[in-house]
């Protein structure tokens, strides 16, 4: 694997392959190893065109405990304040040696562009373009439903997940509609009809306006956040409104099965699109995600960069 750019590039065996290269990574960590020698001495840059903390964070610290060194671009107060180009960056990029370079852009298709334009050699990660997709995010997502499915092995086979909220406007829901289909599960999508983007009648998924039957014996499901930065138009009548309709309480919650489980890709619009009750239960595994998030992004840097073989002796 060399570029990351769209779970759409991810078949099942390599898909499975992330899932297993990073539950093993996670199992090392849970030994109480922090650090290890896999990609000692190259360079990774993470190069963030939109403020992001968890998906940052989360990169800087998959690549110091594969050892590798990190670099940290932001556009703000950067060169590109100032009007430098993609094609600029991405030359000063090269000139520095990065080996890979992790991008998260306003511009739905960037990560492609950079990863094909011949501007630099190093591996292309998506993290976030646009409206467009987050495949990380969806690895992620699906390793913690195979943690709690699955006991983590194997693919998502049967599994059925409910994804709720602002479907438009969600790079997330994108990605885990194409990983988690790949991967054997049925997903259904549940928002209203302005929050639910033209075509989706052709992805491959269900998707319904009726929250409460959709949720009903349903092993999980995801709450998106409402992403009102994007939005320029009423998509619904009033935030009370919509919290009546399309939140996630305790009795929403208690329509999935006994063991399904709560998620949501953060940050969260606590008492919008889910209420703290839910957040904070039993059922809730949000910061579980948090942390696969790490163990995730090692296995995908990885195996993009060919590191060396994974040990156990810590560094």
């Amino acid at each position: 694997m060399r570029h990351l750019l769209s779970a759409a590039d991810l078949d099942r065996t390599t898909a499975i392959q992330i899932l297993d290269t990073a539950h093993e990574l996670a199992r090392l960590t849970e030994r109480g190893v922090k650090k290890l020698p896999t990609l000692r001495g190259r360079t990774v840059v993470n190069l963030f065109f939109e403020d992001s903390t968890r998906t940052r964070i989360s990169f800087e610290a998959a690549a110091k405990r594969l050892s590798a060194d990190v670099i940290n671009f932001s556009a703000k107060g950067s060169s590109v304040s100032k009007g430098e180009s993609l094609k600029d960056t991405a030359l000063t990029l090269e000139a520095m040696g990065a080996d890979a370079v992790v991008i998260r852009h306003g511009s739905s298709g960037a990560p492609h562009v950079l990863a094909h334009s011949g501007w630099i050699s190093s591996a292309v990660v998506n993290a976030g373009d646009g409206t467009h997709e987050h495949p990380t995010q969806a690895l992620l997502d699906a390793f913690t439903l195979r943690q709690h499915l699955r006991e983590g092995k194997g693919d998502l086979e049967g599994v059925e997940i409910a994804i709720v909220g602002d479907v438009l406007h969600s790079r997330v829901a994108r990605s885990n509609v194409l990983l988690l289909h790949t991967l054997g599960a049925k997903v259904t999508l549940v928002a209203p009809p302005t929050l639910l983007p033209v075509g989706v009648e052709t992805w491959p998924c269900d998707f319904s306006y009726d929250i409460d039957e959709a949720l009903t014996n349903k092993d999980a499901v995801m709450m998106l956040r409402v992403q009102r930065e994007r939005m320029n138009a009423a998509f619904f009548p009033s935030p009370q409104e919509y919290s009546r309709r399309y939140g996630l309480d305790r009795r929403r919650m208690n329509l999935l099965k006994p063991d399904g489980i709560v998620m949501h890709p953060g940050p969260m619009n606590r008492g919008l699109e889910i209420s703290s009750e839910a957040a904070d239960s039993e059922k809730s595994v949000i910061v579980e995600q948090v942390t696969n998030g790490v163990s995730v992004r090692m296995a995908v840097l990885y195996m993009a960069l060919g590191g060396n073989e994974i040990s156990g002796d810590a560094q």
